[in-house]
């Protein structure tokens, strides 16, 4: 085939390709792109890899035509690839290209490696990232921006923020982009004091944050209590004149309710003009959390008649709110409308904890042994923490000693529960009982921990966390 007629057919081809529409067409395109070895052209493998993306047909069609073709494909056409398998529901096959890449030494650039570390972070392949990451050392890609934003985001989505971080540190370049990525993996892994730490840098090399940054900064104020850098960062959003929107808003009132300041946090709800049901449910989680247990149920029922539909979120912070202030008939009638399908969610096992805490705290202790017996799922610690506190609050020994074992059963690596159980037998001076907990925790490596020989019931803080 002359030079010319080849343009000429990837010309015709490249605009059948752009209107792709059926797996049937696809395969006719298949079958020219080899016969007419077209594969190397980047515009038609370009516009062939997306109709395969739009029809769902990246593995069986894109994948082997250009992984498996004899001759090598260009970077540009690998790196198409890379992306769209990427930002496809087949990541995994991103470092495949990439190995292959690697093997017949295809030249890679700097738009190779962003697309192999997004696949790797959504699957969490830290190892997998460690080699990727050698690589960009070795050719001299960490001077890249988005490069390095992608090593970034890689070790913070796997949790492996010591990494993480020291990537950070050596990048010569970085940006609002690099920070917030930082801030956020210190949040994610509940590492708020680093996360502010961070954030604090961050103000010093006068980088200002942009929205993902204030939301992932608030959060961490929230766990780590830091209320002054909260109210900071609410100041800064005031000052630079930032819509106070359903996400930001949302955040700050959570700050605020986790910090002890709900009423500043219902100041915030009053102020925006769009709120959701996150931002109701930080609200009532946030009076729960304030003791003011029965403002969040009115708040609850306020929801309700302004029309937000609660999720499941909602139920546990609202059953929370009865645990606290001892609303039985209140707690009973919002589980039975759960259970009964009023609210159109399925019961959880965090909801029936809530209402087993709840009962076993009013000493109805019968009730709640009847609702863990029947409960459609296995009971969780959460559960049997709260069957437990509430026997132990009524001298109920028996049933706080079956409880005790149930949490040793479910956790048998956690030393906390065997000091409980250890202290139960205590208090009625058995030190028969107490001798053989021991020897038990010594058999299993385990060791009691300082200051874990009185354990609250902490259903309660647990259940808004996860409404969190």
């Amino acid at each position: 085939m002359t030079k010319n007629r080849k343009a000429e057919s990837a010309r015709i081809l490249y605009s059948l390709t752009s209107r792709c529409k059926t797996p049937s067409h696809v395969a006719q395109i298949l079958a020219q792109l080899i016969i007419g070895n077209l594969t190397s052209n980047t515009t038609v493998a370009a516009a062939f890899i997306s109709a395969c993306h739009s029809l769902n047909l990246l593995t069986s069609a894109a994948f082997p035509l250009f992984i498996n073709i004899h001759t090598r494909p260009h970077t540009f056409v690998c790196n198409t690839l890379l992306k769209t398998f990427s930002h496809s529901n087949a990541p995994h096959k991103s470092p495949v290209i990439y190995s292959h890449m690697h093997r017949n030494i295809i030249p890679m650039n700097h738009y190779t490696f962003p697309f192999v570390l997004k696949a790797m972070a959504d699957l969490k392949w830290i190892e997998g990232g460690k080699s990727v990451h050698a690589q960009i050392i070795k050719l001299g890609f960490l001077r890249d921006l988005y490069v390095g934003n992608s090593l970034l985001n890689l070790y913070a989505a796997g949790g492996d923020m010591d990494n993480c971080r020291n990537v950070f540190d050596e990048m010569p370049v970085r940006d609002v982009v690099s920070w917030t990525i930082v801030i956020s993996g210190f949040k994610d892994s509940a590492r708020f004091d680093d996360a502010l730490l961070t954030f604090e840098g961050m103000r010093m090399e006068g980088v200002m944050p942009n929205q993902v940054t204030a939301v992932n900064a608030l959060a961490a104020c929230a766990g780590f209590g830091a209320l002054d850098m909260g109210v900071w960062i609410h100041d800064y959003l005031k000052k630079s004149g930032w819509e106070l929107d359903v996400i930001l808003g949302t955040s700050l009132i959570d700050m605020y309710g986790k910090c002890g300041r709900i009423e500043e946090g219902l100041r915030v709800f009053e102020e925006m003009s769009e709120r959701n049901v996150l931002t109701w449910n930080a609200v009532i989680r946030g009076l729960a959390l304030s003791k003011n247990g029965k403002e969040a149920v009115r708040w609850f029922f306020r929801m309700e008649d302004e029309g937000i539909q609660p999720d499941e979120a909602t139920l546990i912070a609202v059953l929370s709110a009865c645990v606290h202030i001892g609303y039985v008939d209140m707690g009973r009638h919002i589980f039975s409308s759960l259970v009964d399908g009023y609210y159109g969610i399925p019961p959880s096992v965090e909801h029936y904890s809530c209402m087993v805490d709840l009962l076993a705290r009013a000493k109805f202790l019968d009730d709640a042994c009847k609702l863990i017996n029947e409960m459609p799922f296995e009971p969780s610690v959460s559960t049997w923490g709260a069957l437990l506190a509430g026997c132990r609050a009524q001298g109920a020994f028996e049933l706080a000693e079956f409880a005790a074992w149930k949490l040793v059963e479910l956790q048998p690596r956690n030393s906390t529960y065997y000091v409980m159980l250890s202290n139960l037998y205590a208090e009625k001076g058995r030190w028969n009982d107490v001798e053989k907990v021991r020897e038990l925790m010594t058999d299993r490596g385990l060791r009691k921990d300082l200051g874990s020989s009185t354990v609250k019931n902490q259903t309660f803080e647990h259940s808004l966390e996860y409404a969190a």
